[in-house]
């Protein structure tokens, strides 16, 4: 069971995040219905670490058993929900760990989410200012990691 909860106002979400980078190229997943691409991971289980949880969720989406190199942001997220969540503010709290490479881009993903097909793409990090893809602090951010972990919150 995700940690989080939906009630007639609100949603929230706690999820623990992947970034994959290969080559100069950060893996995103891409569903058959949304026009965006957004961050490999998922939801936290009750009583189950975020290391464990995101490369829990790595292996799920990408078929590779990853292993995670540090903890790099730990990003609030304020919005309005839409689709599913139309209606309904929307806060989750996301941590993102930094995996490491495998040198590689090879993977064996066969991804579903809620029954909808899902895709796995390299972006390229000094181009993702041209694509619609979530987290968008990614652009910037991945370009330059600092030491330690960044706190992040984005109100949109």
């Amino acid at each position: 069971m995700d940690c989080g909860f939906k009630n007639k106002d609100g949603w929230f979400r706690y999820r623990a995040a992947a970034i994959i980078i290969e080559d100069g190229n950060v893996l995103f997943a891409k569903n058959e219905l949304d026009s965006y691409y957004y961050s490999i991971g998922g939801g936290v289980h009750l009583g189950e670490k975020a290391e464990d949880a995101v490369k829990r969720e790595v292996l799920e989406e990408t078929g590779i058993a990853y292993e995670v190199d540090r903890l790099v942001f730990i990003h609030e997220n304020f919005f309005e929900g839409s689709g599913t969540l139309d209606g309904l503010m929307c806060h989750e709290i996301t941590f993102y760990f930094l995996m490491k490479s495998r040198g590689t881009k090879e993977l064996n993903s066969n991804s579903y989410t809620q029954g909808v097909r899902e895709y796995m793409h390299w972006l390229p990090i000094n181009k993702l200012k041209n694509y619609v893809a979530y987290p968008n602090f990614f652009a910037d951010k991945l370009l330059n990691f600092k030491n330690g972990v960044e706190h992040i919150i984005t109100c949109e």
